[in-house]
């Protein structure tokens, strides 16, 4: 039976003589590829998401929009008495179903920020993010001093904090209808027909996930209550 050494090498190649080691493999990135496909394919948009999972989509959607409504993140808004472009700037709301992996239905919104890229410099929606070295070398450290290590989920982070400019967000189709039966009170006096669709108009009082600055918001938040 060949030894260990003699294994490493018929798998990875011959090692050179300076240091030892195996030859670097060309990298593919097949796995990464691999990886975004399977993402992809986990994940649906509404309308086929709700096609797929039927009511268990319905309600996955309901609860992610309660979820909207009760952390005061929307603020429905009366379309005649906004401009034209107030009208035509608002961004559209995506809501995305999977399956997760003991069969519950989880629904995913988030904001399409891209309308705001032409007027949003990146020095003002950049936020400081964490290196990975940054991560391994203090887990060694707390790993070498023994120290008691834990970790916290902020549910909703980003609608914890408030937005500092107007947003405005346009919801609509199957999406509207859900929002209304939330609250019908407060949504259905502000919904319109638009080309056979039922549409509300909202300003986002709170940071969402996929407007440019939602991170940004979001950390000077959390670091302003750690220095407190």
């Amino acid at each position: 039976m060949p030894s260990v050494d003699e294994q490493m090498d018929q798998a990875y190649g011959e090692r050179n003589d300076r240091y030892d080691l195996h030859p670097r493999r060309p990298r593919d990135y097949v796995h990464i590829h691999a990886t975004l496909e399977s993402i992809v394919m986990m994940q649906h948009n509404m309308k086929k998401g709700i096609k797929l999972f039927g009511d268990a989509g319905i309600d996955a959607v309901l609860k992610e929009l309660q979820q909207l409504h009760d952390r005061k993140v929307l603020e429905p808004k009366d379309v005649t008495k906004m401009l034209g472009d107030d009208k035509r700037a608002p961004l559209q709301y995506l809501m995305f179903l999977k399956q997760k992996r003991n069969g519950t239905i989880k629904g995913r919104g988030c904001a399409d920020g891209r309308k705001q890229r032409p007027y949003t410099a990146k020095e003002d929606a950049s936020s400081s993010t964490v290196t990975i070295e940054s991560v391994m070398l203090s887990c060694v450290i707390d790993a070498k001093k023994g120290r008691d290590v834990a970790t916290v989920d902020i549910p909703g982070a980003f609608m914890q904090a408030d937005m500092d400019d107007i947003v405005r967000m346009r919801l609509e189709g199957k999406m509207a209808a859900l929002l209304v039966r939330i609250d019908p009170k407060l949504y259905r006096k502000h919904i319109q027909m638009e080309k056979g669709k039922p549409v509300v108009y909202i300003e986002l009082k709170k940071a969402l996930y996929g407007t440019l600055k939602a991170a940004l918001l979001f950390w000077k938040r959390l670091t302003s209550k750690i220095k407190e």
